[in-house]
């Protein structure tokens, strides 16, 4: 694995990756927003299939005229649903050009204001200066950046805060609240970009957030016989938060990040990866739900104790799930990826459960990339 110095790991999942240089600090991931044309309906969907929780709630009973969003939860992850309420504006220019997708990575922060101040003072294009937003539970801060693509980071800081989600929102009562699926926190987040970006956004993540380059895997490491990609990850200081960053390489024929591109009209977040601690109960209890995997053919697992060694799980409970395993220095993975999860061939989420291992399962690179490319192939976009 090619990485930077790496330390100890120190608490919790945290890994300290020395080459970082953590001027904001960030302290995790805050909230992820999506854009969609139905955001009560996709709320239903994420909490049926995926085991999130009502949480919030933001519209017109709230004050709030030009949106309706959900915000959903399960364990430290929070989705928020966004749907206009106007004909005109950016959130319909979203929709129109991207479909459903993701449009704001949130970032929790100390100081939101130094962290604008920081990123923008650095090279980043403001999105949102900072501002104070409070109501009768206290005050949050939030600033904002924006990043490759329409995608944005907005900083938040919430200290001084003691309500449900942020100012502008009140508690989502619910009574229709399924289990959740055992989903604990985002691993990492994915974003696609055009051709000869990558080293843009590399160096983005590097000069303007701090963050280090922990991995490198180039055409060799990702392709088979008829695609490819290049992807290098990028972390900050405390391994809280990744960011793989992928282009498309030559190959013979559409690979699957020419394919997002396409379809969502440009840059943006490919896939969601969360952190389970039980793998194959969280995957049974989504299939259950009707959340639908990428196939692995049997062939996969006729070797897999001669490629990663010994492991816990059973092999036959893994091969009848599809779930791909691999292993680095550190230990090993557990890993399998949905469908995409929207109606265009775009993002998608992966099911991730860390042993040990601090990689992104390199080793799986050839049977997830045929499952995809299998895919593309019904879809006749390959």
């Amino acid at each position: 694995m090619d990485t930077a110095k790496l330390r100890n790991v120190t608490y919790g999942t945290d890994k300290i990756f020395e080459d970082a240089k953590d001027f904001l600090p960030l302290l995790g991931t805050d909230y992820v927003e999506l854009i969609v044309g139905n955001a009560k309906q996709s709320a239903l969907f994420y909490k049926t299939a995926f085991g999130f929780q009502s949480h919030a709630y933001a519209g017109l009973e709230t004050g709030v005229t030009d949106r309706t969003s959900y915000v959903l939860k399960q364990d430290k992850i929070r989705l928020v649903l966004t749907t206009p309420m106007e004909q005109d504006g950016w959130m319909n220019e979203h929709l129109n050009k991207h479909g459903d997708g993701v449009k704001v990575v949130a970032l929790w922060v100390d100081d939101a204001t130094k962290a604008w101040e920081e990123t923008t003072s650095r090279g980043a294009k403001s999105f949102l200066e900072p501002v104070r937003e409070e109501d009768e539970n206290g005050f949050v801060v939030r600033s904002g950046i924006h990043t490759y693509g329409e995608t944005i980071h907005i900083f938040v800081e919430r200290g001084e805060y003691n309500g449900v989600f942020l100012p502008g929102f009140k508690k989502w009562e619910s009574h229709y609240n399924p289990a959740p699926v055992g989903l604990k926190f985002i691993d990492h987040m994915v974003g696609n970009v055009d051709w000869g970006e990558m080293n843009t956004w590399v160096d983005f993540y590097a000069k303007v957030m701090g963050f280090a380059q922990i991995v490198t895997f180039d055409d060799k490491d990702i392709s088979t016989e008829y695609t490819a990609l290049m992807s290098k990850v990028m972390s900050n200081g405390n391994g809280r938060i990744k960011f793989p960053i992928n282009e498309p390489a030559e190959g013979r024929k559409k690979s699957q990040i020419e394919e997002y591109i396409e379809f969502y009209k440009g840059a943006g977040v490919q896939h969601i990866a969360v952190a389970t601690d039980d793998i194959v109960t969280t995957v049974t209890a989504m299939r259950d739900r009707g959340v639908e995997f990428l196939y692995v053919p049997d062939n996969y697992y006729d070797d897999l104790k001669d490629r990663v060694g010994e492991i816990d799980e059973d092999i036959n409970v893994l091969k009848e799930h599809g779930i791909l395993v691999d292993r680095d220095d550190e230990g090993y993975l557990l890993q399998l990826f949905t469908k995409p999860v929207v109606d265009r061939p775009t993002m998608f989420f992966e099911i991730i459960q860390r042993k040990g291992a601090w990689s992104f399962g390199k080793g799986n690179f050839q049977a997830l990339f045929e499952a995809i490319e299998r895919e593309q192939e019904n879809r006749g976009t390959l």
